[in-house]
């Protein structure tokens, strides 16, 4: 048993003062508020761990290396594609612990990466051919995050059409072989830092005859799927099937409460009432979405509806989960010119897997510095609203210590190392260029 002893920690009804906190086994045992101090103290705000759900990390290349001209959504993916081509199991072991050594940094305690890039070039199969995601699980561990490693079906480059150029890395030959190495990707399931779901990347990449046969195989897992994040999406489903994406999610059994639709950008009153109905979540990344300029989602109309909402980091052009949450409410502002759409209880809900730290919870607690250039004055359920990554201090999972002081424990010279894995993604690209 370990005690810990919080200047200010965010319990079930908000932020409370001088918390001591009882860890057994990695998990919080007892909560005594208003104790003296004891054991180990934690200047500042102590919140659960934040949970970044929708994360690409190879994507973390891209930040920093603007167009050279005016592009949209699409042309952002062609140097997307020029960056997975870069790629081999060695080279994203190392980008990714690079990553998300930067995610704990920032306050995230997990992690979970919608994985695609599995096969060599050319789409054939590694000799591993589970070898990318043994990567992403090695680098998890070895930034000290917990990882939900969802095995992305991808079938088609478009309504219609075969995979084509660095797709075909993506890509199985069919929803059966996709499903056949899906469950060799399960067997690295451990119960603890490690879990496996699934993925449809989208309706555009897996066809509608093969949706029914991932929903199959994620029963019981989580299932995550791209939905609406662009209007030409929406556009095509509705030319090809005369009805939106989620209908057709919806029509094959691929939505409910284990699926996540990620961007849920672009919706109609009936997706809203058919995600409301099934239970599934919503995962907006506002700062990946105003990056990549998709458009602002019905946030607040979802959760009117009842649906559940979370956040990622996604394409990683900002890694700070107090701005995604922060972001949240923001642009629910810009929608509607009303403030306080969001309470930060709210915020912090969807930025966690819960609404405080708590009895029986993983002792999975980030502190934030209170005393900043940023926080300072602040009250403590304000400091959502004003805090930044830079505030984070302390780490911990499973009641370890991941970053005490700002400093990551387990990763030596973060920056350093995102330059370097970066710079060298960027050089086997130009090569092949």
């Amino acid at each position: 048993m370990s005690l810990i002893w919080c200047e200010q920690a965010w319990l079930s009804g908000g932020p409370a003062p001088a918390v001591a906190l009882e860890i057994v086994d990695g998990r919080i045992a007892a909560i005594t508020p208003g104790s003296a101090p004891a054991g180990t103290v934690l200047p500042g705000l102590t919140v659960p761990g934040l949970v970044n759900r929708h994360s690409h990390a190879f994507h973390r290349a891209l930040r920093g290396h603007p167009a050279r001209g005016p592009g949209s959504f699409w042309s952002w993916r062609e140097g997307m594609y020029r960056a997975a081509a870069a790629l081999d199991p060695d080279g994203y072991r190392a980008l990714a612990t690079a990553v998300y050594a930067e995610m704990a940094l920032a306050g995230h305690t997990a992690v979970t990466e919608f994985h695609y890039l599995h096969h060599a070039p050319g789409g054939r199969s590694y000799a591993d051919p589970i070898a990318m995601d043994r990567a992403l699980v090695d680098a998890a561990a070895a930034a000290g995050l917990r990882l939900t490693l969802l095995d992305t079906c991808y079938l088609a480059a478009g309504f219609g059409r075969a995979p084509e150029g660095v797709q075909r890395r993506f890509a199985d030959a069919d929803v059966d072989a996709w499903a056949a190495r899906a469950s060799l990707v399960a067997a690295l399931e451990d119960g603890v830092g490690v879990r496996v779901g699934a993925a449809i990347h989208s309706v555009r990449a897996v066809p509608r005859e093969a949706l029914p046969t991932v929903a199959a195989w994620a029963r019981g897992r989580p299932l995550h799927v791209h939905l609406s994040e662009q209007p030409d999406e929406n556009a095509a489903c509705l030319a090809v099937h005369a009805r939106t994406p989620t209908a057709l999610l919806d029509e094959a059994g691929a939505l409910g409460p284990a699926t996540t639709a990620v961007h849920a950008t672009h919706l109609t009153d009936d997706d809203v009432a058919r995600l409301a109905r099934t239970g599934a979540r919503a995962c907006f990344c506002p700062t990946t979405e105003r990056d990549l300029g998709d458009g602002i989602g019905p946030a607040g109309t979802l959760a009117k509806e009842g649906v559940r909402l979370c956040l990622g980091s996604d394409s990683h052009a900002v890694v700070d989960p107090f701005e995604e949450m922060r972001a949240l409410e923001m642009h629910e502002r810009l929608r509607h010119g009303v403030r306080e759409r969001f309470t930060p209880g709210e915020l912090l809900r969807a930025g966690t897997d819960g609404a405080g730290v708590a009895v029986g919870e993983p002792a999975d607690l980030v502190t934030v510095d209170t005393a900043s250039v940023r926080t300072a004055g602040a009250r403590p359920d304000g400091v959502l609203l004003v805090a930044s990554a830079s505030d984070v201090r302390e780490v911990r999972v499973g009641g370890e210590v991941i970053v005490r002081d700002g400093v990551h424990q387990r990763v030596e010279r973060p920056a350093a190392r995102l330059a370097a894995e970066i710079g060298a993604v960027h050089a086997r690209a130009q090569e092949a260029a």
